[in-house]
């Protein structure tokens, strides 16, 4: 059988249209109805039936559909396998990582770990910080990176590195000016960007509106969108030191000193199951990388 014949009737399946199977596979009308009627003749049974201008399933083609879809699943994972082999990977390592530690300290520890350890293959799927813990828990990945630290029985947490929080601000020439910028002014012109980093903006916020009772906010829930905003001039926000290096040292963007309240760290934290060791070469490495 030719996996080319299952790949085509799976995609007719799921569009119930020779035309529109044969756009997605990059084929041509007449090959996708080839490939059905040589798939029909391999296993002896109708996969389709017309229905004026349409196509649609007959019973023993839905029937046989979850089996092609199985089939398939098989020799594509069955070639990956093939893939890790030749290229000398011994194990693969899943990471669940927050979209914020992504856009910062992963590539780093990714590039010099892998030079490292040539034998592990990393996979990196990208989570929310308050999905990781339960991913772990569910062996749906090996090691956590999130922004929020986790206690639970099952699980160590191991904080990363300490994140000094900061007032950002578009670069306004008349702030970039003026050495005793007043936060107060700020917060008066511009939006507050509020909820870019899951751990610490309800404290921060409450704090922030005591001082500051007439201060606009926006919700935007990502940091690198939130950047974008602040960049364009739309408002500013409280953000962690690491995610605004780059802004604040091509003038991007400019520090806002605020001693109204004592401004929190953000923390990262590497969080994993107890008993697993695989991970512990990894986590070791993290321990001692300088971030």
């Amino acid at each position: 059988m030719d996996f080319k014949w299952l790949h085509t009737f799976v995609t007719a399946a799921k569009y119930e249209n020779f035309r529109k199977t044969a756009e997605t596979l990059f084929l041509s009308q007449p090959t996708v109805t080839v490939h059905i009627k040589q798939l029909e003749k391999e296993i002896s049974c109708k996969l389709f039936e017309r229905k004026g201008r349409k196509i649609q399933l007959t019973d023993e083609g839905r029937a046989y559909l979850p089996y092609a879809l199985r089939l398939l699943d098989d020799y594509e994972n069955s070639m990956a396998e093939l893939h890790r082999v030749r290229q000398g990977y011994c194990q693969t390592l899943q990471l669940a990582v927050s979209p914020l530690i992504a856009d910062t300290v992963l590539p780093s520890v990714m590039k010099r770990y892998t030079a490292m350890n040539t034998e592990t293959e990393m996979a990196v799927t990208i989570f929310e910080s308050a999905e990781i813990a339960s991913l772990i828990k569910a062996g749906e990945a090996d090691i956590g990176l999130s922004c929020l630290k986790v206690q639970s029985s099952s699980l160590t947490c191991h904080c990363l590195y300490k994140d000094p929080v900061v007032l950002v601000a578009p670069p306004d020439q008349r702030f970039m000016a003026d050495k005793e910028i007043d936060a107060k002014e700020v917060l008066e012109q511009y939006l507050l960007l509020t909820h870019n980093h899951p751990d610490y903006w309800d404290d921060l916020l409450r704090q922030v509106r005591v001082t500051f009772p007439f201060v606009r906010t926006m919700k935007v829930t990502q940091t690198h969108i939130t950047k974008r905003f602040i960049k364009e001039g739309l408002g500013v926000s409280f953000l962690p030191l690491s995610t605004v290096k780059r802004e604040l040292a091509e003038k991007q963007m400019i520090k806002i000193p605020y001693q109204s309240v004592q401004l929190p760290y953000a923390g990262a934290y590497a969080i994993a199951l107890y008993e697993n060791k695989k991970e512990k070469k990894f986590l070791d490495f993290l321990s001692h990388f300088h971030f």
